[in-house]
């Protein structure tokens, strides 16, 4: 228990990926999900921020001669983070344009009422 209190990034990551993923899976608004998809991406990259820095380390940029490994941080887990946060940018936008759709057909975020009207059109 004591190794974990050093470890505040990890704890706060896995308590905001609890949060997201709970609204995701319980909440019915399509808003409310979409903002619990991108707690999760956003814990996600936290968790992977935190495992990528190492205390001490500087940033991959050789400067003053400096060439070996162990004086730098890892630098592939900032770019998957930045890649990352593009991806979901981009599908953040998608959801959400489709949400402003289905609510000016259906004049509801609920997604069991917008299920029941769609099945009720297809009729």
């Amino acid at each position: 228990m004591l190794s974990m209190l050093g470890n505040y990034e990890e704890i706060a990551a896995m308590i905001l990926f609890g949060i997201g993923f709970t609204v995701l899976l319980l909440d019915k608004n399509m808003i409310k999900k979409i903002i619990g998809f991108s707690m999760t991406d956003s814990a996600v990259y936290l968790f992977l921020a935190a495992k990528g820095f190492i205390r001490g380390r500087k940033a991959p940029i050789v400067v003053d001669g400096v060439t070996e490994m162990g004086a730098y941080i890892i630098p592939i887990p900032a770019g998957l983070v930045l890649t990352g946060i593009v991806v979901s940018v981009a599908c953040s936008a998608v959801m959400l344009a489709l949400t402003v759709r289905l609510y000016r057909r259906y004049h509801t975020l609920d997604i069991d009422k917008i299920t029941r009207l769609a099945r009720k059109e297809e009729k």
